[in-house]
């Protein structure tokens, strides 16, 4: 009954859904609608990817890349909730046969995208748990896999909450990779079989993908001949304790620049006031030309981050000083070599934090003179610096088997169908 309920509950709503979604772009609709779908040649191997924004799509990039080498004749659909996933997947993922935003979870609408897309395969990221997209799919005979799954505390209680709608939805699923043991119990509490339920590791530790990445030449001349503190993924009220700190250290190391990434570009005007009123230069990474020397640079460019990270001394991962967010991802600064600082809340990201900071390559820190002082030990001791970023690569390298694991599971499941 919560099941056709949740179903019927959807068409009232749908008018006004569209509305919201009609400012993402020249087709937008038609995609929300399941009718952007391209219809696939029958010789492929179809597979269906969704995301639900950026961080998604990185933990889809591995995985998709050596798929597409990998299986005879794939064809790769790639959907994701929002603009911003949508312009990554685009830039990263160019040759899939299609990229847009994914059909409303609606039974109608989502059937109309299977019609024309017809997966042999869907793979769904980390917490994409739409009901209808794993009802419908199993009932179009597509084999479904979950990778880089994970499952917060909060999470799992909304959804056991639910659990005739989500258990049932679950049991769709032929393969479900979780990141970590706490991720796996919580999915065979809603019920995942053992037999399907795997510990993978998390895709995003992959410091491959990050060291393929091409940086923009404007980035690499505002870094170079001098330290960076890279902040990034900053979330609100973040940006103001960096500035404080960056202020701070400045007294110190008169050369030291600073980068501020927010989390969501829709805040780089709030950033931007922020940085004027600090009194320091700026530039905006979108600038052209850009300021190379200036003090701070606001980084308002989508997908660039992970590379640029290549160019830091430095790195403050954001989402970690507000107790409500749970912490960005250090993998990628620690990927790239670079010593980590984060905020005490990371409890989004504790299986990689902990390691890090119980190696030595990264610190917690509460506010921003806590924030200065450590950064100040790296950047006043080149030589526990360059100590501490050797670290935290060997720490993700540890950790990167989660793409190949995933890997190994999916052929098992494509060789079977």
């Amino acid at each position: 009954m919560l099941k056709l309920l949740y179903k019927a509950l959807w068409y009232p709503s749908l008018p006004f859904v569209l509305v919201a979604v009609r400012g993402a772009g020249p087709g937008s609709v038609r995609a929300r609608l399941g009718k952007a779908a391209p219809a696939l040649d029958d010789d492929a191997y179809r597979i269906w990817v969704h995301a639900a924004s950026v961080g998604e799509v990185q933990a889809a990039l591995g995985i998709v890349a050596r798929l597409m080498r990998s299986v005879p004749r794939a064809r790769i659909v790639m959907t994701t909730m929002t603009p911003a996933g949508l312009d990554l997947a685009r830039r990263r993922i160019p040759d899939a046969a299609a990229h847009m935003l994914a059909p409303l979870d609606c039974a109608a609408l989502v059937r109309g995208f299977l019609r024309r897309v017809r997966p042999h395969l869907v793979i769904i990221t980390e917490t994409e748990l739409w009901p209808n997209f794993f009802f419908e799919a199993h009932r179009a005979g597509a084999k479904i896999a979950i990778i880089n799954g994970r499952m917060s505390e909060r999470s799992a209680g909304r959804y056991s909450r639910l659990g005739k709608l989500f258990s049932p939805a679950l049991g769709c699923a032929d393969l479900v990779m979780a990141q970590t043991k706490e991720d796996a119990a919580r999915f065979a509490a809603l019920g995942v079989a053992a037999e399907r339920l795997h510990i993978t590791g998390n895709t995003k530790f992959d410091p491959d993908v990050a060291s393929e990445l091409p940086i923009r030449p404007e980035l690499v001349k505002f870094a170079e001949h001098r330290p960076v503190l890279i902040a990034g993924s900053t979330a609100p009220g973040e940006d103001e304790i960096l500035l404080d700190a960056y202020r701070q250290l400045r007294e110190r190391f008169s050369d030291l620049a600073l980068a501020l990434a927010p989390r969501h570009l829709v805040r780089a005007p709030d950033v931007e006031r922020s940085v004027a009123n600090s009194g320091f230069s700026f530039a905006r990474a979108s600038d052209h030309p850009m300021n190379p020397r200036a003090d701070v640079l606001i980084l308002d460019t989508m997908g660039e981050l992970a590379a640029f990270y290549r160019c830091a001394t430095i790195a403050f991962v954001g989402g970690s000083l507000d107790s409500e967010r749970g912490g960005q991802n250090p993998a990628e600064p620690a990927a790239a070599g670079v010593p980590v600082l984060m905020g005490p809340h990371y409890e989004n990201q504790r299986d990689m934090t902990n390691l890090l900071v119980q190696a030595g390559a990264a610190h917690v820190v509460h506010d921003s003179t806590e924030l200065a002082e450590r950064a100040a030990d790296w950047l006043g001791n080149d030589a526990a610096r360059s100590r501490a970023a050797s670290i935290a690569r060997r720490c993700v390298e540890q950790k990167s088997g989660g793409v190949k694991a995933s890997l190994e599971h999916l052929h098992d499941l494509i060789d079977a169908a």
